[in-house]
């Protein structure tokens, strides 16, 4: 009895903060939906859905396709680098752990806005972007200046980039977390036998992570899905609205455009599709003991 009222607390701001929302979300999507005081906002049915799928213009299409790329692209270089970077900072030989793992989650507690502005200032286009600067103006590698945020693959490259680099360094302290479980008897056992350290590698320690690279890669998928200060502070979804994802296409629609019921039905479309993947994770890993 003595736990309800904190059980209550948890309830109450679950169905305050989450629950309610979601609810309110689905019923606008179905609305043509005005912040106005006093508006109307009558029901339309399903033609905010059916008009996310027949705008000329392709908005959501687009959006459906560079969120499914950025799982595609992301995921797999995140999970690899934070796999093999938390390998390298917990051999026995190697001296400051704490230092190194300090240097990887630094860029996850620095501002979005900060270092979206350094990888524009990295990008920039003409001269004196410093990328451009260095590849142009000092190595005479590019043959004229590359303006990276004006073309489509450019642009989405460098969105990789900031995304990588802004969270790999969490998948890192994960793992080496987890790594502090295995034990050494394995190592010695398999180097007794004559195994080499890429062979531990792939024979002890990715089996032996398995639980925590379930874990790992559920929320990298869901944070590839998730794609909005990456795409807002860099690119504003330009050119021409060729690097919007699904989140950001929902921000601009709703407080650009205020098509508030347009952006709700992105919203359920996206909600719906997240649910799936990561319940479809959740029951393929469901069954694996944690370490």
């Amino acid at each position: 009895m003595a736990v309800l009222p904190f059980i209550f607390l948890g309830v109450l701001g679950t169905a305050v903060f989450v629950v309610y929302p979601m609810i309110r979300n689905i019923i606008i999507s179905f609305q043509d939906y005005s912040i106005m005081p006093n508006a109307e906002n009558p029901f339309v049915g399903f033609e905010n859905y059916i008009s996310a799928f027949t705008d000329p213009n392709n908005k959501v299409l687009m959006a459906i396709r560079n969120t499914i790329l950025n799982v595609i692209v992301t995921v797999p270089i995140n999970w690899l680098l934070a796999i093999v970077f938390a390998v390298l900072i917990n051999l026995h030989f190697v001296k400051y752990k704490l230092v190194f793992r300090t240097v990887y989650y630094l860029p996850i507690i620095t501002s979005w806005i900060v270092v979206a502005f350094l990888f524009r200032f990295l990008f920039a286009g003409g001269e004196y972007g410093l990328i451009n600067f260095i590849f142009y103006k000092v190595l005479g590698i590019f043959p004229e200046p590359v303006n990276f945020l004006s073309n489509y693959w450019t642009a989405m490259i460098v969105i990789w980039l900031f995304h990588i680099w802004k969270t790999v360094g969490w998948g890192v302290v994960i793992y080496l977390a987890g790594l502090q479980g295995i034990s050494k008897e394995y190592y010695e056992a398999a180097q007794i036998d004559g195994a080499s350290g890429i062979k531990q590698f792939w024979s002890i320690t990715v089996p032996m992570l398995a639980p925590v690279t379930a874990f790992v890669i559920i929320n990298l998928v869901n944070g590839a899905f998730n794609f909005f200060p990456q795409v807002y502070f860099i690119t504003r979804g330009g050119p021409m609205d060729q690097t919007q994802t699904l989140p950001s296409l929902m921000y601009m629609q709703a407080f650009k455009n205020f098509n508030f019921g347009y952006a709700s039905a992105v919203a359920v479309m996206m909600g719906i599709t997240v649910f799936l993947v990561t319940y479809t994770q959740m029951k393929k890993f469901g069954n694996q003991k944690m370490l």
